[in-house]
């Protein structure tokens, strides 16, 4: 069992939970993630962790309220518990041997963002960060951005706070400005990690991206978090999560995400209903 001793609203739907957790709180590092459930018997979903203190014990983990467990996460209060929390999982962000990066996040991937610029600050790197929000009420972090970067950079789609845009639109300013980064390291939604990998890919930029596809086990075993990279197969939870931009085969893994959307599941519901009618039929 694993208490949670804090919780912050960051918006309306993106909660902020601090978990007792001293075994992984002493070994995980930036870009790693956690994999947990919330009862016995419950969904195990991955969570990438945002911060940690190795002297509390404990760990920091960013969701948004979008299916059923992250409701269930977000009806627990300080003193509650969850059921299982395992990890460190995954393969940690390299941050050996740059001097200067970009970080782009997107949503609630800035959560994943921010402990990679806060390490790369630690370790003496210049950090630009850019991120980007649909729109003013969903910006989260930005104190702690501004803590540990030395340009920040806030798109909204709508303009209603920063500058209005896409990330992309900023990284291209940026480097158009003559800022060379060593590398760019992208977080987010895959369509906008698509897209920052093409822009860098043009000016020869290294890109690191942070892959999230839909994850099971977290050892490799079930497979379901495969992707395609440089025309090989690799899994997200062992290999990754961070892979090189420039060779993710983006539209593979997109189309296998949307298996997993409403419309796809409500079909799928129904071609089930379907054949176990079928099945019934045949049986009498």
């Amino acid at each position: 069992m694993y208490e949670i001793v804090k919780k912050v609203y960051l918006n309306d739907s993106v909660i902020e939970i601090v978990v007792k957790a001293p075994l992984i709180a002493k070994r995980i590092k930036p870009g790693q993630f956690v994999i947990l459930r919330v009862k016995k018997g419950g969904e195990r979903i991955p969570l990438t962790v945002n911060s940690f203190d190795k002297e509390q014990g404990t760990i920091g983990l960013i969701f948004q309220t979008v299916g059923s467990t992250t409701k269930e996460m977000a009806s627990l209060n300080e003193g509650d518990f969850l059921r299982d929390c395992v990890g460190p999982l995954g393969k940690p962000t390299e941050t050996d041997g740059y001097k200067k990066v970009a970080i782009v996040g997107g949503g609630v991937g800035c959560a994943i963002a921010l402990p990679v610029c806060k390490k790369f600050k630690d370790k003496g790197a210049t950090v630009h960060a850019v991120v980007g929000f649909r729109n003013k009420d969903l910006i989260i972090l930005k104190d702690r951005f501004l803590e540990n970067s030395h340009l920040y950079k806030l798109m909204t789609d709508d303009g209603s706070a920063g500058e209005k845009g896409l990330v992309t639109d900023a990284l291209k300013e940026l480097i158009e400005d003559g800022n060379e980064y060593d590398c760019v390291f992208v977080f987010g939604p895959l369509i906008m990690m698509k897209f920052v990998s093409e822009l860098t890919k043009k000016y020869g930029i290294k890109t690191i991206v942070s892959m999230n596809p839909i994850m099971i086990d977290g050892t490799g075993m079930c497979g379901g978090c495969r992707l395609t990279v440089d025309n090989e197969i690799r899994f997200a939870c062992v290999d990754g999560p961070d892979f090189d931009g420039h060779k993710v085969d983006f539209d593979e893994c997109i189309n296998r995400n949307k298996m997993y959307d409403k419309t796809s599941c409500a079909y799928h519901k129904a071609t089930c209903s379907l054949l176990k009618a079928d099945i019934k039929e045949n049986d009498k």
